[in-house]
């Protein structure tokens, strides 16, 4: 049982174990290159390039299937031979050597245009380079150094594709079992949310929201690796269908939950914006406290369903929990409680369906002698829902192609050519022989970046970690001397560390850097605590001809990308939302979980471009906190779009949805006030203007005597549109967009 829970916790705090084939699989490769040219008696200097060599023809990859993985890493031995040829023979050339390091680092940049392919390859091309400068290559030391990189790549092969494989099918399913993971940590944050008293709520709340967070990103890892992962394109669909419908249940159940601990409905916003005022209990209500206790172990049932549905085979106790837990869908065994914690039980039974659907597609048909009838009919209904998967072909979209200058990959290659030469520059005033470390930090800071703001704060970031690693470089090189193999070792684990952590901290990742380099210069016999006193300050120059180059050389300041990331955000939304209402309302059928998908990746997009805007040393705190609320306000938004097109999906299959073509004009008002805060985004001088207008459920009366109000209309659907246009007004206060009343 520890063991297990052991690896739920590993899954899911490292979905689909990446970070740590990452590691382990770079330092395999580095390992066996070291074990390689020892036998083969190599010297400290060629098992150092050896050593960074392998490192780099692990790391530089990044296509998902194996065989483009071997074809890059094929193309790139002869790649990473003529670029250490080409440092060899330029070494003693100042100026020409410079200028073909600049050209090298254009056509390096610019390659990322080519896909993954061309990013690996400029990565191998500048990073070997960099390798001939660190360990001083000459001309007559070019056969050996070839051999060295001869190794390294069939070491780094080995390791990928030997003693750390990867393949697409084994990757999504660990990532299958790190969203499974992930969904039983938020029950268990719920269940610590609903026993929470006053001074322990914001805490726990703060853990839910965490909690939904790592799970929508981790069924965003899923949908990014279906199509390479599984070949069958139906099943492939409908694993991103219960995918979609588990990740929606759990959201929702927490939204239940908090209204369930006040007297009114929670306010979406809550689980989105941190600082967000939690919920306090409301007044005692007769029969509240029993159904509480009742809920607690219907959310402990829920979260063993979810560790362990395997096990819910015949005659078990957890089939049982799980027809009680379904049961509550049809009203059964309903306690008497208030409306609010009434809700509480139905979102349970909706998260247990959930659950099994999430079974039935992952592992296959399960058990049903023990099933109830309202477990029947769930699972009818899962039978229902796939048999109407369309697993055709989807049109492709048409995106502009951008030429010239406009193109990001030509902008980005050519300012981080321009703050290379002024750190080329700037770096011979510092030392002629270590120049290189500034250029290798305005690299740096270029890469994965698309603003100034993104290149200040990962340059901060840098600062900051190779100043704390030169700090734990010199106790490093202190206890280790000249101990060769013990200084290697080292080496491996800090190299681990690097890759572990590289997707959590950058400023982790560079202190990891910088303590390994600090260990190398001891093996290399040119460590003294002057040269780490220069890593800091050719950091602190690289770091700043970036921020130079991305300021004044054709400039794309965060306002811009934002606001055009924001533009697509909106765009996305108003057709998620358009379609979804379309088919509430009687339209024909579309691919709706697809562009769901497409509206959480340009809200992910987003949320990443105003990491400068809301990063803690910014000091414009009134944009902070904006920048803030209207991301949160988004996600309230992409969460109730998800709901709803998880809804209008079900159309066909679920006998309690039907369309009802009276939702248009609903869906219409707020399609249009999407356009008109997308134009004014866009444009300020846009006179397009938010239309506010009487509630949604008011829009659905209808004129016939005798027919019911919203008789062919689910509750929720009401509710989920009645706040998506609430959030949608809400969102044009702060973007400063026109709020105008009801059109007469």
């Amino acid at each position: 049982m520890n063991t297990a829970r052991l690896r739920d916790r590993v899954a899911a705090s490292d979905p689909g174990l990446l970070r740590l084939a990452a590691g382990l699989r770079t330092v395999a490769a580095i390992a066996l290159t070291l074990a390689v040219l020892g036998l083969l008696g190599a010297d400290v200097t060629h098992l150092v390039a050896g050593a960074i060599a392998a490192m780099v023809a692990t790391f530089a990859i990044r296509e998902k299937q194996r065989a483009p993985q071997a074809v890059t890493l094929a193309l790139g031995l002869p790649v990473a031979l003529a670029s250490l040829s080409l440092g060899a023979l330029l070494s003693s050339r100042v100026v020409a050597g410079d200028l073909f390091f600049v050209a090298l680092i254009f056509c390096a940049v610019y390659g990322r245009r080519f896909g993954d392919r061309g990013t690996a390859l400029g990565l191998i091309g500048f990073q070997v380079y960099f390798v001939s400068l660190f360990v001083g290559a000459t001309v007559s030391g070019l056969p050996e150094l070839h051999g060295v990189l001869g190794v390294a790549f069939l070491c780094s092969a080995a390791a990928r594709f030997l003693l750390v494989p990867e393949t697409p099918a084994g990757l999504l399913e660990r990532l299958r079992e790190a969203f499974r993971a992930r969904l039983a940590q938020l029950v268990s944050a719920q269940l610590q949310l609903l026993d929470a008293g006053p001074e322990e709520i914001d805490e726990a709340l703060k853990d839910v929201r965490e909690g939904t967070a790592k799970l929508h990103e981790t069924a965003l890892m899923i949908q990014g690796r279906l199509e390479e992962g599984t070949s069958d394109e139906a099943a492939a669909r409908l694993v991103q269908r219960r995918i979609a419908d588990a990740e929606i249940a759990a959201e929702r159940l927490g939204l239940l939950l908090l209204s369930a601990r006040s007297a009114e409905r929670a306010d979406t916003l809550t689980l989105h914006l941190p600082g967000a005022p939690a919920p306090r209990a409301g007044r005692p209500m007769a029969g509240r406290d029993e159904a509480m206790a009742r809920v607690r172990r219907d959310l402990e049932a829920l979260r063993l369903l979810v560790l362990r549905p395997a096990a819910a085979r015949s005659g078990t106790a957890l089939s049982q929990v799980r027809n009680r837990l379904l049961g509550y869908r049809e009203e059964e065994n309903l306690p008497p409680a208030p409306p609010s914690v009434q809700d509480v039980f139905r979102g349970v039974g909706e998260a247990a369906r959930a659950v099994l659907g999430l079974r039935i597609a992952l592992d296959g048909p399960q058990d049903e002698s023990d099933d109830s009838p309202a477990t029947a009919r769930s699972r009818e209904e899962l039978d229902a829902e796939d048999a109407v998967i369309d697993a055709g072909d989807e049109d492709a979209g048409t995106q502009e192609e951008l030429t010239g200058l406009r193109r990001p990959t030509t902008r980005a290659a050519v300012q981080v050519a321009v703050g290379s030469s002024l750190a080329i520059v700037g770096g011979e005033f510092l030392s002629s022989q270590r120049w290189y470390w500034a250029v290798l930090t305005c690299w740096i800071v270029f890469m994965n970046t698309a603003s100034t703001g993104e290149i200040l704060v990962k340059g901060y970031r840098r600062l900051v970690g190779t100043v704390l690693g030169v700090l734990a470089g010199i106790v490093l090189a202190g206890a280790v001397g000249q101990h060769t193999w013990t200084a290697f070792a080292l080496v491996l684990v800090l190299v681990f560390a690097m890759f572990y952590t590289a997707p959590l901290s950058y400023t982790l990742m560079s202190f990891f850097v910088t303590a390994a380099l600090g260990l190398l210069y001891t093996l290399l016999h040119t460590y003294s605590l002057s040269v780490l006193v220069l890593r800091v300050e050719e950091t602190a120059l690289g770091a700043a001809c970036g921020v130079i180059a991305a300021a004044f050389v054709l400039p794309v300041r965060t306002d811009r990308r934002t606001n055009d990331l924001l533009v697509t955000v909106l765009e996305r939304l108003e057709e998620v939302t358009e379609a979804a209402v379309d088919q509430l309302s009687g339209g024909s059928p579309v691919e709706l979980l697809d562009q769901a998908r497409d509206l959480d990746q340009a809200l992910a997009d987003l949320r990443a471009a105003t990491q400068p805007l809301t990063h803690p040393i910014t000091p414009l705190r009134a944009r902070r906190d904006t920048a803030r609320y209207v991301v949160a306000l988004l996600e309230t938004c992409a969460y109730h779009a998800r709901s709803l097109a998880a809804t209008a999906e079900l159309l066909p299959t679920h006998p309690s949805i039907a369309a009802d073509p009276r939702l248009r004009l609903a869906g219409r008002r707020i399609g249009d006030n999407i356009a008109a805060i997308a134009a004014r985004v866009a444009d300020e001088r846009s006179t397009d203007r938010v239309e506010t207008g009487p509630s949604i459920a008011s829009l659905l009366d209808t004129e016939v005597p005798g027919i019911p109000r919203f008789g062919r209309v689910t509750d929720r659907v009401l509710r989920h549109v009645q706040r998506l246009d609430e959030t949608v007004v809400g969102l044009a206060r702060p973007l400063h967009v026109p709020v105008a009343g009801p059109k007469r």
